[in-house]
């Protein structure tokens, strides 16, 4: 993707994802939300949304990237947002860091009071089933990344009732 520092390693499954990253996405409660970062063309401003969703909470930078069905990947501090993208100079398209995103501007400034991993578990199986979402919980609201099917989507609010929260931290 041209993306600096980025050097995915994904996983598949709740226990996977919790064994490799539950307790230092646990140590995150407590912190504030102080950035986020998404890529957007400089086109038309849209998000390029197979791009990791990077969250800054007091210096701990975490990257969220979903891809195909069931992949998901977390990295720590790897990402420079203020690098240029590259290998995208033969495209129509442009894409660039953004902190701008309505949904996530909110958020910063507030404290993380809790992360959970939520497991896609419908009551009748779909394509989706057992995928991973991460949940970081405010006191203004919830933000979440889950799997869109095969890039990132973000989701606010009161999860789905088909989520089956796994709850990491205090």
């Amino acid at each position: 993707m041209g993306i600096s520092g980025f050097n995915p390693s994904f996983l598949v499954g709740v226990e996977a994802v919790r064994h490799t990253h539950g307790t230092r996405l646990a140590a995150l409660v407590g912190r504030p939300l102080t950035g986020c970062a998404l890529v957007r063309f400089v086109e038309d401003g849209d998000w390029f949304a197979d791009c990791p969703v990077v969250l800054d909470f007091d210096g701990i930078q975490v990257e969220v990237c979903h891809s195909q069905f069931d992949l998901l990947s977390i990295g720590w501090d790897t990402i420079d947002t203020a690098a240029t993208i590259t290998g995208w100079e033969e495209s129509e398209f442009t894409p660039r860091w953004s902190q701008d995103d309505e949904r996530l501007e909110v958020l910063v400034g507030q404290e993380l009071r809790e992360v959970a991993l939520l497991e896609w578990q419908p009551a009748e199986r779909d394509l989706a089933a057992g995928t991973v979402a991460l949940e970081f919980a405010f006191a203004d609201g919830r933000l979440r990344i889950v799997n869109g099917l095969d890039e990132n989507r973000i989701e606010t609010g009161a999860a789905q009732p088909e989520y089956v929260r796994h709850r990491l931290g205090r």
